[in-house]
């Protein structure tokens, strides 16, 4: 009894040790006051579903089909699943395993056997029955090993979990800057041929000219060679737009085909304002953040399952049950039985149980720093996609005013050219400017727009479900 108290002492000593694995996690880390180059705020985009940001209805359509198909999601999901059943498992071994053990044995003894003389003392027919409920090596927890060993098992379920919804926040960004890409390879294709027709209605008027002697040859050749130009940007664009189709039906979990459109690259909406938030909020809501600190306390738990293995083993085994060597008396109170054999294992000289436990602690601190490289990796993803949309924000703009210039410049420099005031030569050059210029314009919206879906998984945007309450929107708090 001395003993079975002072192992009880110890393992409160043990549990009272423990230190608030969570809190010392997070506490590894610390959070700049604000994202560079944003101040803080207590709205974030982060906090806003992607329906509420992303409002082209192609797009939510084709966010939902992604959510529900895509296979990685799918591989994700299973994983959880198998981890779920692995946790499972570990829990059994707290309870103790029965199993219920009827057996019917009769003998018949031969008249020559050396157990049956011929004065016999033992019946030569003898029936023998039991119903037994064994109990299979069940071990007293008191070190909390089992338990650790369970504790650990869903921590890796959490891990996995947030993998999951890391693996979807992925899929959903790569969908949505797919759609982007594919509405500038349309605008592109656009302009192309908006250029083709221009300057294939300029060679016919250059044509004319030269047949009448006002324009000479050189001329004819370089406006062929910018319709010979704009019919290679159409057919490079229609190349591009097919395989980015592709692209995006795969990420839907389907087969190569065409892709609906909604809005336009241009139609695209704003929002009017597009706040960070707190950097503290990121450990919480980026679920890769999430995934390396349930890891990490799973890897705590081990250290504890390690440590506690150095403590004695009681495990009891036994049966309880009935005998008799009569049916009809089986189950009668004088036929009643049980064994019961406590064992108590303790490790004299184990090398490889103090190594089990360092081994332990190195996978902690490993999947420590992994922890701190992850949060680190995280802050550098918001402050580069902030930089990249308030500065693509400057640059459509400034390529607005400069398409607005290059036509007026275009317009002007084939009036004069027609009027026979200016050479062609500059007229073909703001041509080609101005085509430049509007493709460079279709480019910064779409990294605009991209910025934006980086921001977001940046931040750590749930991609959540629409069913629940919704956040205040951005623009209600201004």
């Amino acid at each position: 009894m001395k003993v079975l108290l002072l192992m009880l002492c110890l393992s409160a000593a043990l549990y009272a040790q423990d230190p608030e694995d969570a809190a010392k996690v997070e506490g590894s880390v610390t959070p700049p006051p604000q994202y560079r180059d944003a101040p803080a705020t207590e709205v974030s985009i982060g906090d806003l579903r992607w329906f509420e940001i992303f409002k082209d209805a192609q797009l939510q359509a084709l966010l939902r089909t992604a959510i529900a198909n895509n296979l990685d999601l799918r591989l994700a999901l299973v994983r959880v699943d198998a981890a779920r059943a692995n946790a499972g498992i570990q829990d059994a071994n707290l309870l103790p395993k029965l199993s219920l053990q009827a057996d019917l044995n009769q003998t018949l003894a031969s008249k020559n056997s050396p157990t049956f003389p011929a004065g016999g003392f033992l019946p030569r027919n003898r029936p023998y029955f039991e119903v037994l409920l064994n109990f299979l090596s069940f071990e007293l927890d008191i070190w909390g090993r089992v338990k650790h060993q369970s504790a650990a098992a869903w921590d890796e379920v959490l891990a996995v979990e947030a993998n999951r919804r890391a693996v979807q926040t992925m899929v959903v960004s790569e969908v949505a800057s797919a759609y982007f890409n594919l509405l500038e390879l349309d605008a592109e294709l656009d302009i192309a041929n908006r250029t083709l027709k221009t300057r294939t209605e300029s060679l016919e008027l250059i044509r004319a000219r030269q047949e009448g002697g006002i324009a000479s040859m050189l001329d004819v050749r370089q406006a062929e060679q910018l319709v010979q130009t704009a019919q290679i940007v159409v057919s490079e664009a229609q190349r591009q737009i097919a395989q980015m189709e592709n692209q995006i039906n795969i990420l839907l979990g389907g087969y190569p085909g065409p892709v609906a459109r909604g809005k336009s690259l241009l139609e695209q909406e704003q929002l009017p304002e597009v706040p960070a938030g707190l950097p503290s909020q990121l450990l919480t809501r980026r679920p890769d953040i999430r995934a390396a600190e349930f890891t990490v306390l799973a890897r705590e738990e081990q250290i504890k399952v390690a440590y506690a293995s150095l403590f004695p083993r009681i495990t009891l085994t036994g049966f309880l049950g009935y005998q008799s060597k009569a049916l009809y008396s089986l189950f009668r109170p004088d036929s009643g039985t049980f064994f019961l054999n406590p064992t108590i294992t303790q490790p004299v000289f184990d090398g490889s149980l103090g190594s089990a436990e360092d081994y332990a602690v190195g996978n902690r601190n490993i999947a420590l720093v992994q922890y701190q490289q992850t949060v680190a990796t995280a802050f550098k993803e918001v402050s580069d996609s902030l930089i990249d949309h308030s500065k693509y924000q400057e640059i459509r703009q400034e390529r607005e005013l400069l398409v607005n210039t290059l036509k007026d410049r275009s317009e002007l420099s084939y009036l004069r050219y027609t009027g026979g005031v200016d050479s062609l030569l500059n007229a073909l050059d703001a041509d080609r400017d101005l085509f430049q210029a509007e493709v460079a314009l279709a480019q910064a919206r779409r990294g605009e727009l991209i910025s934006l879906v980086q921001l977001y998984k940046a931040l750590g945007g749930g991609w959540q479900p629409e069913e629940g309450p919704v956040n205040p929107k951005v623009e209600d708090e201004n």
